[in-house]
């Protein structure tokens, strides 16, 4: 939660205590505090983005954008995003919903839930998509399917690796059963990419959720995930509801799924660039040395 406003509340008795009171008033920068939702501390912005938005004092991972994600992860410079010029449908004719779409692009500078591009890591090229919570929940429609196709399709023309970061709450439920047709059609193309032989690295980052975990996102070859990532197809009061049961301890973490065998490995997200790096080589097979 961001600290916008940092003030006192006085009750001003006349006009000279409002000027007494500005004059001695603190000089705090507007929207440069972040509020921990792990430890509760207060963290300066900037420093926090200068440790990988990882809180220094519980090493909480904060929810990045897909912006910022890409510049951890590529080599600065070497980014060139798909231009694909696809445009959302309102297949439910939902009010409000082309409106919405419209204010978030306007809002976060995205033009969907997703950014799908061509890369480098450490010099190797790899086709990139990284799933954006910020323009709603992540979630897949149309446009996040048919962007994450055309990437799988293109790391197989070019026969390169391709690197998904998941962040979704699900399916979009304003395109109904479109958004669910997604999950075959992206299933299809890692299916088509696994046979030609491509490494398909999945990173899932907190939440991973619905439709997405159902499809593209527990299909890599390698499957990674940040520290403490929630997980998972529903919530847990949906699932305790419709099984009756007691749920285990914290189930939908990544910590609980490594120790079950549904992730390969937990990475801190400082070590992630590298992590890769050494993964795609040893792919390779030339450097026998990265492990």
């Amino acid at each position: 939660m961001v600290i916008d406003k940092i003030k006192k509340r006085i009750e001003y008795d006349n006009e000279n205590d409002v000027q007494e009171n500005e004059e001695h008033r603190s000089d705090i920068p507007v929207g440069k505090w972040v509020k921990c939702s792990k430890c509760k501390q207060i963290l300066y912005k900037e420093d926090l983005h200068k440790n990988f938005s990882v809180c220094p004092n519980c090493g909480n991972h904060f929810r990045l954008s897909s912006r910022r994600r890409v510049s951890q992860i590529i080599d600065e410079g070497t980014f060139e995003e798909f231009d694909l010029k696809i445009d959302a449908d309102n297949p439910l004719k939902m009010d409000d919903y082309i409106k919405k779409l419209q204010t978030l692009r306007e809002k976060t500078g995205l033009d969907e839930a997703v950014k799908c591009g061509i890369g480098k890591i450490n010099s190797e090229e790899v086709v990139l998509c990284v799933m954006d919570s910020n323009f709603l929940m992540g979630s897949m429609g149309k446009v996040v399917g048919e962007k994450i196709t055309y990437s799988i399709e293109k790391a197989i023309e070019l026969k390169l690796p391709i690197i998904i970061f998941c962040a979704s709450g699900g399916a979009r439920m304003q395109e109904g059963i479109v958004s669910l047709m997604q999950m075959a059609k992206t299933s299809a193309a890692v299916k088509k990419l696994n046979k030609e032989g491509n490494l398909y690295i999945s990173v899932l980052t907190d939440p991973t959720y619905g439709g997405v975990t159902a499809s593209f996102a527990t299909l890599g070859d390698i499957i990674l995930a940040e520290p403490n990532a929630m997980i998972g197809f529903a919530g847990q009061r949906v699932i305790k509801q419709t099984i009756g049961q007691d749920l285990p301890e914290g189930f939908q973490t990544s910590e609980f799924l490594l120790e079950h065998g549904f992730i390969d490995k937990i990475v801190n997200r400082k070590d992630m660039k590298e992590t890769l790096y050494k993964l795609i080589l040893l792919h390779k097979g030339g450097n026998r040395d990265a492990e």
